[in-house]
């Protein structure tokens, strides 16, 4: 019931910027109609934007804006007396971050779905592969909203707006193989991508779409550990700070 509470708090917190929901929501969905047209315009369907390929990608980019919000309520709490009358209540740290977690989770549904929706009308076929595609975004999105909150934890809300809203989308983006195979530049490019989460989780989406089941697990469980590793850390770092102030 704590828990609840408190995520129905931030729930209230997040609804309030409508604009950043929206644009969090939609700037994937026109990314996503811009390379599709570029690709329309390539002779023989040889571009590197094919519809199977992109949505998968958009839509894990697109959860990239998770953790701007999770690290952006987090930093505004921390830094004002609402932390403090917290931290005199009996909430423990699991109710704290699940009741910060908890809210976001629709919000990256929602935004997975409109990238598939609008990959739907842009030619992807519609069948099963698309749900379970969507589910299995789910460990990649408590990934970012794990990483938002170890920097709304860390950083002031301006810090966060960098490291969040400018850093974390670029990374995500370029090591994540979305535009470009990771391959095609090699050497040490490509070793760190891989030894990232983020082209893993894009990974997971277009082995699904493909029907190739065998190979999913394999590229999931990278994206389920430093799932589980971020969260933990930013749990105790969160902790920390709080107490310290």
């Amino acid at each position: 019931m704590k828990t609840l509470i408190f995520a129905k708090r931030n729930a209230k917190e997040i609804s309030r910027d409508i604009l950043s929901i929206i644009f969090g929501i939609v700037f994937p969905v026109i990314l996503l109609l811009l390379l599709t047209f570029i690709q329309s315009h390539i002779p023989n369907n040889q571009g590197p934007f094919a519809i199977e390929k992109l949505a998968p990608g958009m839509a894990i980019f697109g959860l990239s804006f998770i953790s701007l919000f999770s690290g952006l309520l987090i930093s505004k709490d921390r830094n004002s007396s609402f932390m403090m009358r917290l931290m005199s209540s009996p909430m423990t740290s699991s109710h704290f971050i699940l009741g910060y977690i908890l809210p976001l989770i629709p919000m990256a549904l929602l935004e997975s779905i409109g990238c598939f929706v609008c990959a739907v009308f842009l030619g992807l076929p519609l069948d099963i592969s698309i749900f379970y595609a969507i589910i299995a975004s789910l460990p990649a999105a408590l990934l970012f909203i794990g990483i938002g909150i170890l920097c709304g934890a860390l950083f002031n809300e301006k810090q966060v707006g960098g490291a969040c809203g400018a850093l974390l989308t670029n990374i995500s983006a370029w090591l994540s193989g979305i535009w470009f195979d990771t391959s095609l530049v090699g050497g040490w490019f490509e070793s760190l991508a891989n030894m990232l989460p983020f082209v893993h989780a894009v990974n997971v989406g277009r082995l699904i779409i493909a029907h190739d089941y065998a190979h999913v697990f394999g590229e999931l469980i990278w994206v389920i550990g430093y799932a589980i590793i971020i969260i933990a850390i930013s749990i105790y770092v969160f902790m920390r700070k709080t107490h310290k102030s």
